[in-house]
Order: C-alpha cells, then sequence, then structure tokens
C-alpha cells in the first residue's frame, strides 16, 4: 500500500463529498451577488490579517476583536455567506475527523495506546 496513493484518494473523496459540493454551490450564490461578494472578500482580508498578526506575537485590541466578531454576525444575516460559513464548517468537522484519525493511528510510536 502506498501512503502517497491513499492521501491522493482521500483529497478526491473530499472532493466528491457533499459537503465539498455545498461550498461549491454557495460560492456560486455569493459570485452571483456583487455586494454578497465584497462584504465576503473583505471580511476574510480581515480575518487573514488578523491571524498574521497573531502568528506574528501580536495580540490584537478586544475592540478590534469584538469588531470582527460583530462583522461575522452581520455577515450571517446573508443568507448565501451563511450557507457558505455552514457548508465550511461541516467540512473543517470532516478534516479535522480525518487528522484526529491519522493522529491517533501514530499515538503508539509515541507511548500511546
Amino acid at each position: 500500500m502506498n501512503v502517497i496513493d491513499k492521501a491522493h484518494e482521500l483529497a478526491k473523496a473530499i472532493k466528491e463529498s457533499t459537503e465539498f459540493s455545498d461550498i461549491s454551490s454557495a460560492m456560486k450564490v455569493i459570485e452571483a451577488d456583487p455586494e454578497s461578494k465584497r462584504m465576503l472578500d473583505s471580511f476574510r482580508q480581515n480575518q487573514i490579517e488578523l491571524q498574521q498578526r497573531m502568528m506574528s506575537g501580536e495580540m490584537p485590541p478586544q475592540e478590534e476583536m469584538e469588531k470582527m466578531e460583530k462583522l461575522f454576525e452581520v455577515l450571517n444575516l446573508n443568507l448565501g455567506i451563511r450557507r457558505l460559513f455552514d457548508a465550511e464548517r461541516r467540512l473543517s468537522v470532516v478534516i479535522e475527523d480525518v487528522n484526529k484519525i491519522i493522529t491517533d493511528s501514530l499515538s503508539q510510536m509515541y507511548g500511546g495506546q
């Protein structure tokens, strides 16, 4: 058994999953609405900048974190964007489950049960 081949099979299975399809469908709806796309793109850019700052050790002010949370709540009022966020959350759970399965299978190497 070739592990790399299995990884490619897993990637293909993810791309064929309902979760992946739901993200693609939601993105098409958002891309058809310029205002939704603009709001989502702006949110994502702010999110990336915030994450980069946090990864470099800079803790953003509480007001900035609250602003992002409020913006997230506003975006969730948009049905298309909420549908995308929900689909992304479901795919994230699948990926987390896969990661846990892989990590658990390797735990014996490090003295786990």
